[in-house]
């Protein structure tokens, strides 16, 4: 039997209870009660929701009983962050446990608690960036639906913890046993794409018109090799301002900024057509086919191929 402890504090976002339904149908694949979930909070007793349901916890003990740690997050982690009492109960259960997960902002709780130093790790898209910078130790990649760096899990929203907590599913039972567990929850097994759930145009969220002039003359010429110039021409700025207004303005360099464009509008071609992928990559201004395949991986963890069968499925 695997012990599935959820770690809750006063406030907490109720979705992350949600990814106790992967577990529930992962029993009823396995034919046998092989996760046992149990609610935990450093003092114990009743919690209340960001919703004001009400929960009860046992007082969190770090024993070697409890295989898997699940931190749910809180509304804003910036306005709550953990207590001392949570970090210090996480570093004794970290020796002991074989995997710590955080979804949602509940990778906060694992940041502050010095858990995912040097390691790589993921959060909402809303507080990414500013993870990296209170954490600058931490390698935060913002668009990946969850992430596993040896015995840490992190997620991105709150639903993205029913993917991480499906693929937990597919290490413990098997990728059948996780297969059969997402067609029961309606849900894809491996979800296409990262936070793919915001749009890059509204992540980047331009200041002023020049530069969303430029995004979305670039979004209109994908195709384009789009160079810094040329978009620098349609904002009536120079290279070198454009360069350093638009950085200022979305936080990302230009080169940057369209390749996430790219992968948006690749994305959706595969998911929305039954084009070719060499068709998808030229429309979308990747070299080629290969040449998107390497920006896929790097920006949403599988592979184009991957994307249209689950698209499939």
């Amino acid at each position: 039997m695997h012990h599935v402890g959820y770690l809750l504090t006063e406030g907490f976002q109720v979705m992350g209870l949600a990814t106790q339904a992967v577990f529930e149908y992962a029993n009823k694949v396995a034919g046998h009660e092989f996760y046992r979930l149990h609610n935990y909070s450093v003092g114990g007793g009743e919690l209340a929701s960001s919703l004001g349901m009400r929960v009860t916890t046992a007082k969190a003990v770090a024993t070697a009983s409890i295989d898997t740690w699940v931190v749910c997050g809180v509304g804003n982690p910036l306005e709550s962050p953990a207590s001392a009492e949570e970090c210090a109960f996480l570093q004794r259960a970290a020796k002991k446990a074989r995997r710590i997960a955080g979804i949602c902002t509940g990778g906060f709780v694992l940041a502050e608690a010095g858990l995912l130093a040097r390691r790589r790790a993921t959060t909402h898209w809303a507080f990414a960036r500013a993870m990296q910078e209170r954490f600058p130790d931490i390698q935060v990649e913002d668009d990946r639906i969850y992430i596993v760096d040896g015995p840490l899990w992190t997620s991105a929203g709150m639903t993205a913890g029913l993917d991480l907590a499906l693929a937990m599913v597919g290490k413990d039972l098997g990728e059948e046993a996780a297969r059969s567990v997402a067609r029961k929850l309606v849900m894809h097994q491996h979800r296409a794409g990262g936070q793919s759930q915001h749009s890059e145009m509204l992540e980047l969220a331009p200041k002023t018109d020049r530069i969303q002039d430029a995004l979305n003359y670039a979004r209109r010429n994908l195709k384009r090799a789009l160079t810094v110039e040329e978009l620098a021409e349609q904002a009536n700025l120079s290279a070198r301002q454009f360069t350093r207004v638009f950085t200022s303005e979305t936080g990302q360099s230009p080169a940057k900024a369209i390749e996430g464009l790219r992968l948006e509008a690749a994305r959706l071609m595969i998911e929305q057509s039954r084009h070719p992928l060499e068709v998808v990559a030229r429309e979308t201004g990747f070299r080629d086919r290969r040449h998107m395949r390497e920006v896929f991986l790097r920006g949403f963890g599988v592979a184009p191929q991957s994307m249209r069968r689950e698209g499939r499925a």
